[in-house]
């Protein structure tokens, strides 16, 4: 395998008893870039991701991180080897504040399960990394604020921010504008784009214009398999993505 892949699977299925949800599926993250997954509702996008985590186990193929074979690795042995994840669901403690959720994210890799007989001020340099990642995701002034009492937008950048308190070289990041209102989508935006920088990441979208303008290429799945995978224009010109996905016979202008 190449040094300059991330993130690969080769000949990938997963089966949910006699219903086959990924079949055959083999894919190549290249370092420092930006693929976006796309398709109709269950077309396998969400899957493939919980297959690459470790959330779902595969029926055939392998999956690789920076070429060490990492199939048999549970989620959390993969999140430890750089692999970052985020969900479509957000997954945040509402009733902590952002500067603990952060915290929190670290303590897996730093330490398993945090000692029950030390206060997390045991170890300053948790606080400090959440206040780097705080100011990557644009969250320096709710650091003290229940994440309860934030926006959607800005709870979505909290659950991002736990993604990359495990300092992943690799993130997969399932619908992360999902439910953020048109008035944040730019703040989104803006936030997604400064975290993809020097970073390799995977997602699931259905935002087309955020896709357009984010990802390198995109791969475009339906029932299970991929279709094609390409340029952001040539997909989106593509007749076949045009008419199975996009629901148009004209281009995404």
């Amino acid at each position: 395998m190449s040094n300059s892949v991330a993130l690969s699977c080769r000949g990938v299925s997963v089966r949910f008893g006699q219903f086959q949800a990924l079949n055959n599926v083999s894919l190549d993250l290249e370092r420092g870039k930006t693929i976006a997954l796309i398709g109709p509702n269950g077309a396998g996008k969400t899957t493939l991701i919980n297959a690459l985590s470790g959330r779902l186990a595969v029926a055939t193929g392998s999956i690789a991180l920076a070429g060490q074979d990492i199939t048999a690795l549970p989620a959390h042995r993969r999140a430890a080897a750089g692999l970052g994840r985020s969900f479509q669901i957000i997954n945040i403690f509402d009733r902590m504040t952002v500067l603990e959720n952060l915290r929190l994210g670290a303590q897996p890799r730093r330490f398993g399960v945090q000692p029950f007989w030390r206060s997390v001020a045991a170890w300053p340099e948790l606080t400090e990394q959440a206040r780097r990642v705080a100011a990557e995701v644009g969250l320096e002034a709710e650091l003290d604020q229940p994440v309860a009492v934030l926006s959607h937008g800005k709870q979505r950048a909290v659950e991002l921010g736990l993604s990359l308190m495990t300092e992943p070289s690799v993130l997969l990041l399932d619908e992360p504008l999902a439910g953020v209102g048109q008035a944040e989508i730019d703040t989104a935006m803006a936030l997604l784009d400064r975290v993809r920088r020097h970073r390799s990441v995977l997602l699931v979208e259905h935002n087309m214009d955020a896709v357009m303008r984010i990802a390198d290429e995109i791969v475009v799945m339906i029932a299970g398999e991929v279709l094609m995978r390409g340029s952001p224009d040539a997909v989106c010109r593509d007749a076949e993505v045009r008419r199975l996905y996009l629901g148009t016979d004209q281009p995404h202008a």
